[in-house]
C-alpha cells in the first residue's frame, strides 16, 4: 500500500510542477498583450507572430494545467452530492468518477487526437499566415500531453480513494496533509 501512496505522491509532484510552471504562461500572455496594444496604438505596428503566440500560450496554459487543477480540486464537479458527503462517500464518488468518466474521456480523446497530432507532425504544420509561427504541430501535441497529465492525476486520485476505502481515516497521503490532494 505504501508503494501505491508513493506512486500517487509522485504523480502529484509531477502535476504540481507542471502546473506551477505553466502558470507563468499567464504572465507571458499579459506581457505580450500589453506589448501588442502599445505597438498598435502607439507605434502603429502589428505582429502576426506575437498575436499567434497569445493563442499558443492560452492553449498551452489550459492543456498543461488540467492535471494541476484536478490535483488541487479546482475542476468542475457537481457539488450537490460531494459537498456534504462523508470522506468515505467522497472516496467512492472520486473512484467511480475516475473509472467511469475520466478514464473513458481520456481514452476517447487520445484515440481521436492521435491521428490529428500525427498528421500535423508529418507535415510540420505551421501557421496559415506567411509570417506566423511555424509550429502548430507543437501546440497540437499539448492535447496528448493534456491526456497524459489528466489521466495520471486521475490514477493518483483513484489510488488515494482506494487507500481511503481500504484503510479508512488512518490513511492521509502527502497531498492531503498540505491541502493539495483532496
Amino acid at each position: 500500500m505504501t508503494r501505491l501512496a508513493g506512486a500517487a505522491d509522485l504523480i502529484d509532484r509531477i502535476n504540481d510542477a507542471v502546473g506551477r510552471t505553466a502558470a507563468w504562461l499567464a504572465l507571458g500572455m499579459v506581457l505580450v498583450q500589453f506589448s501588442l496594444v502599445i505597438m498598435r496604438y502607439v507605434f502603429g505596428l502589428s505582429s502576426i507572430q506575437l498575436q499567434e503566440s497569445l493563442l499558443y500560450m492560452h492553449g498551452a496554459l489550459f492543456m498543461l494545467a488540467a492535471g494541476y487543477a484536478l490535483l488541487h480540486n479546482d475542476h468542475v464537479r457537481v457539488d450537490i452530492f460531494y459537498r456534504s458527503a462523508s470522506p468515505r462517500r467522497r472516496a467512492w464518488i472520486d473512484l467511480l468518477g475516475v473509472l467511469f468518466l475520466l478514464v473513458p474521456f481520456c481514452i476517447l480523446l487520445a484515440v481521436t487526437a492521435w491521428p490529428y497530432v500525427a498528421d500535423s507532425w508529418a507535415v510540420r504544420e505551421g501557421s496559415r499566415e506567411t509570417s506566423g509561427i511555424p509550429g502548430i504541430y507543437v501546440l497540437k501535441t499539448t492535447i496528448l500531453v493534456f491526456v497524459v497529465l489528466l489521466l495520471l492525476q486521475g490514477i493518483a486520485l483513484a489510488i488515494r480513494s482506494l487507500l481511503m476505502l481500504s484503510q479508512g481515516a488512518a490513511f492521509i497521503g502527502d497531498g492531503e496533509a498540505d491541502g493539495a490532494g483532496r
